[in-house]
């Protein structure tokens, strides 16, 4: 018997089936470094138009976690993808350096307080921590195969981005945006500064909900009730803040409401007369009686009482009052909301705040002095008690505003602040056209978003009155609290910070002689005790200012940039901070687009806690599966909605993953004699088949191409994935190993496969290297040199701009019906198989009854049938000739198949059977000569044979 094995040009390949991700990735990224692939993957598109995607910059506190690997995968993916669109796309990494985070957990590592160590030594901890553990996630990023300019990044830090970030305050100061003023603003009383808005989060929480009557005594009462006794009247209102009721300054009604006076033994109160029936519950009434009505209009200006303290309440008007809950009456603090901030303004009311950083009570406040705001609850709640002013009480439970840092509740202080006015310079209305005119938001629903952040904001407040921060240069009148902000004065001294080697340190090492002018005094009292300002701006400011710092400075960025990606919550975070912060001083937006994606969350749909004790690290996916599975789930989700991780999920995809790979390696192993220079054949000359696959292939990448364009990673992910699986493996791949092993080694028919092969596989790498960048890299160092056209990296390929099979419409509509018709054959073919009568499709004869059509289609391609239904033979007859038993295909509409055994003789090669077998070779060392044994081959086995 003839080895006919060992004539067979059978697959050769050294790229190994297990991938062993965790441990050679490391590898890999040695590699990367070694050959510098990201600036290689750069250079290879000099001078080509940029593509600019900004990095939002992580905080440098703790190790990555799941989120933020989400992110930074995602952006390498659109990074890689776009230089090999050809586009010149760098990518700059950047860290969040300062802020109350780094400087609370300085102070619990080295137990300092605020007050026993100095600004300058306190600063010097925070930089060390900031650079440990921007040092530790840089190598956490690479671990991911994130490319980028990782010995360059940009920190908030370094000096020359603090001097941009308060030279972009001294824009606004030149325009006159930024203001000091005693406003209500969040208030942290655990980290003992304010709050942006950014930086406040909801969470239940239980507060105590009372209703307190404030007294009445105003004779205009009986004007607008008349012929009603209101000698003893109260108007009443409802709060979940007792501790705010000793800053009370008035009571605001809404001007449109009705508002009944209701009697009820002997006493009348003022409530909203939507609302009385429910109050009647609330407060147990027994038999009320409406002796009155009255618009809020017309209360206005009536005089109520405070409720234990010796001064006036007035009824204001307020068209924030609602009918929702309470009593319709609102409780007005101007010194504690903003709301009631704003009507204090108008109506000339006290900004009453008697609190210090750690929320207490001043000592000399009546009643309260020395309390904590929370603890002031009980304490306000039994004097109204005591004075017969409390109605009612109960606990709710609802959402309170929290520190996102320490997650305690905050409060409401009004305290000295620097805001930048949403009015000047209509940095709003210009906001607000950006949004909607002049950026492209995805998803969609991201620009209404924002839009009504700012629409309804209030001014910006800037300053932070700790010490890790970009310093607010400007000078304070110590007599009587005049600022000096002139723009060339900050300007001069913000050049400073440049030029020194801690950058803004300078501000608080200089003494006040070096930095205020010589000779200033002050424009309003005359007087030269000045005082330099010791708060810090924001860290949203920061960060939002480094299209400044970063765009305009780097050579390779540009303002604005093409993109920015973060999570949703940065519509409330950086994406609007860089938004005001480069309309107020550009009068544009940084970015042309911006791109959202959700949270990581659990197979549950759960946020990822400790508590819950479902946090998955990335380091542990990464040991377990390797970082490329990881990036494959990145790819595989729709991350513009919360992304799911599961094991589950993982072990899909890394099965998803082992079929990919399995492609590659056939790939390689069926070139290993291939030459492109040598080998390839022509479109043209190809069979119709492998013009098909090329067609095919094509329309894959062009999907794939514009998915990537349109940043949706799961499209090209599932796309990759079927077309591996379904377009290569079970349909294209499938059909022609038979060529590829059984025919002639530089028979057309073999180079035509292996040229189709080779395009494939080119295409393929660079379709999957920015998602599978690992394994691309090491398919593509597994080609022979002549493959790589030069580049030592598989980065430097491009996509294909032309990889289109050149096919009509009509013959690519007949290839269509034969993959349908293919489909139908192996479901006719399988109960034959399994009854026992054939053992494998090559043991059958297939014969097809067609209808009209149908069964034109099928006669133009009935020379190819056979190798495509991987039979041994294939008849094509009309459908009235099918007999009784055929089968009936339920999806190609008018087909009927028969099946039969093959007729003929099993060829002992290739296993087609045969009706017209020729002698074959017989067995021996020297296979390069063919003679006469005792078997016998098919004719094209002989010729195979002939040929070798």
């Amino acid at each position: 018997m003839t080895e006919y094995k060992k004539t067979l040009n059978l697959p050769q390949t050294t790229f190994p089936m297990r991938a062993n991700l965790s441990q050679n990735e490391p590898k890999m990224l040695v590699f990367w470094k070694e050959i510098n692939a990201y600036q290689a993957m750069i250079e290879a598109n000099a001078g080509a138009r940029e593509y600019v995607l900004h990095d939002g910059p992580p905080y440098a506190n703790g190790h990555i976690h799941l989120g933020t690997a989400l992110n930074k995968v995602l952006k390498d993916i659109i990074v890689k993808s776009r230089n090999m669109q050809g586009l010149r796309a760098e990518y700059v990494p950047g860290w969040d350096c300062h802020g109350l985070p780094i400087e609370l957990k300085v102070e619990q590592e080295f137990k300092l307080k605020q007050k026993a160590v100095s600004t300058l030594e306190i600063r010097r901890r925070c930089r060390e921590y900031a650079w440990k553990y921007l040092d530790i996630q840089r190598e956490e990023f690479k671990r991911l195969g994130v490319f980028g300019a990782w010995d360059d990044p940009y920190m908030t830090m370094k000096p020359a981005y603090e001097a941009a970030t308060a030279r972009e305050l001294g824009r606004f100061m030149a325009k006159g945006a930024v203001v000091r003023n005693k406003k209500p603003v969040h208030w942290c009383c655990s980290c003992e500064t304010a709050l942006a808005e950014a930086e406040v989060e909801y969470a239940e929480h239980s507060s105590p909900s009372i209703y307190v009557a404030f007294p009445l005594n105003d004779p205009k009462l009986d004007e607008i009730f008349p012929g009603a006794d209101c000698s003893n009247a109260s108007i009443v209102i409802w709060t979940t803040t007792p501790w705010t009721i000793p800053d009370n300054m008035a009571v605001a009604v809404h001007p449109d409401f009705s508002y009944a006076l209701v009697r009820v033994a002997g006493q009348c109160f003022i409530v909203a007369e939507e609302l009385a029936a429910k109050l009647q519950e609330t407060f147990g009434w027994q038999e009320p009686e409406v002796v009155g009505k009255a618009t809020g209009q017309q209360l206005e200006g009536l005089q109520a009482g405070h409720p234990f303290y010796d001064r006036p309440s007035p009824v204001v008007l307020a068209s924030y009052v609602t009918l929702e809950a309470g009593t319709g009456c609102v409780h007005t603090a101007p010194g504690h909301g903003r709301d009631d901030y704003e009507t204090g303004l108008r109506y000339g009311l006290e900004t009453l705040s008697p609190l210090d950083d750690r929320g207490c009570f001043y000592t000399q406040t009546e009643m309260v002095g020395g309390l904590n705001v929370f603890d002031a609850n009980p304490k306000v709640i039994e004097i109204l008690t005591q004075s017969r002013r409390l109605l009612a009480q109960e606990r709710i439970t609802h959402f309170y505003p929290h520190c996102w840092r320490c997650n305690k509740p905050v409060i409401f202080r009004a305290t000295m602040q620097w805001f930048i006015s949403m009015q000047a310079d209509d940095l709003r209305g210009k906001a607000l056209h950006e949004i909607d005119e002049n950026v492209r938001w995805i998803p969609s629903w991201g620009r209404e978003r924002i839009h009504n952040m700012i629409a309804n904001r209030p001014d910006w407040c800037i300053s932070r009155q700790r010490n890790w921060g970009v310093p607010i240069v400007a000078l304070i009148c110590g007599d009587c609290g005049h600022t000096y902000t002139d723009s060339d004065w900050v300007f001069s001294v913000v050049d400073r910070f440049a030029d020194h080697e801690r950058g803004a340190d300078y501000w608080f090492e200089a003494s006040l002689e070096e930095v205020a002018p010589q000779g200033l005094a002050c424009p309003d009292c005359g007087s030269a005790n000045w005082e330099k300002e010791d708060d810090i701006l924001d860290v949203w400011f920061d960060s939002g200012t480094s299209f400044a710092a970063v765009l305009e400075q780097r050579p390779e960025c540009r303002f604005p940039a093409d993109l920015y990606l973060e999570g949703s919550d940065q519509h409330r975070g950086w994406f609007h901070s860089s938004l005001l912060a480069s309309v107020g001083s550009r009068g544009v937006a940084p970015y042309k687009a911006v791109l959202t994606h959700g949270y990581v969350v659990d197979a549950n749909g759960r946020k990822m806690s400790k508590s819950v004790g479902n946090v998955v690290a990335p380091q542990e996916i990464i040991k377990q599966f390797g970082a490329e599975i990881l990036r494959l789930w990145v790819a595989s989700e729709d991350y513009q909605d919360d992304v799911r991780i599961s094991t589950e999920t993982l072990n899909r995809l890394v099965d998803a993953y082992r079929r990919i790979r399995n492609t590659c390696r056939f790939l390689l192993g069926n070139l290993f004699d291939f030459r492109p220079a040598e080998h390839a054949v022509d479109l043209e000359q190809m069979p119709p088949l492998d013009r098909f696959a090329m067609d095919l292939f094509a329309r894959r990448h062009a999907r794939i191409v514009e998915a990537y364009e349109q940043y949706e990673f799961h499209k090209v992910f599932h796309t990759l994935h079927n077309m591996c699986v379904t377009d290569l493996s079970a349909f294209y791949l499938d059909i022609v190993k038979d060529r590829l092993y059984v025919s002639g080694t530089d028979s057309l028919d073999r180079r035509s496969a292996q040229t189709v092969l080779w395009r494939l596989l080119e295409g393929l790498l660079a379709d999957m290297a920015p998602v599978l960048s690992f394994t691309a890299e090491e398919v593509y160092q597994h080609l022979p040199e002549e493959y790589r056209a030069g580049s030592s990296s598989v980065f430097g390929l491009r996509f294909q701009a032309d990889a289109a099979g050149k096919m009509s419409s009509e013959e690519r509509q007949a290839w269509e019906t034969v993959v349908q018709v293919r489909a139908e054959v192996t479901k006719a073919i399988e109960p034959v198989r399994k009854s026992g009568v054939v053992g494998h499709s090559l043991a059958t004869e297939v014969i097809l009854y067609a209808h009209e059509d149908l069964l034109e289609v099928l006669r133009s391609m009935s020379s190819m049938l056979r190798e495509v239904f991987i039979v041994s033979k294939v008849t094509v007859k009309p459908e009235s000739d099918a007999p009784g038993d055929a089968f009936i295909s339920q999806d190609v509409s008018g087909l009927r198949i028969g099946v039969a055994s093959a007729p003929g003789e099993k060829c002992p090669r290739c296993w087609v059977f045969s009706e017209e077998l020729a002698p074959g070779a017989g067995t021996g060392e020297d296979m390069t000569m063919p003679f006469i044994g005792p078997s016998e081959v098919c004719p094209r086995c002989q010729a195979a044979l002939e040929g070798r």
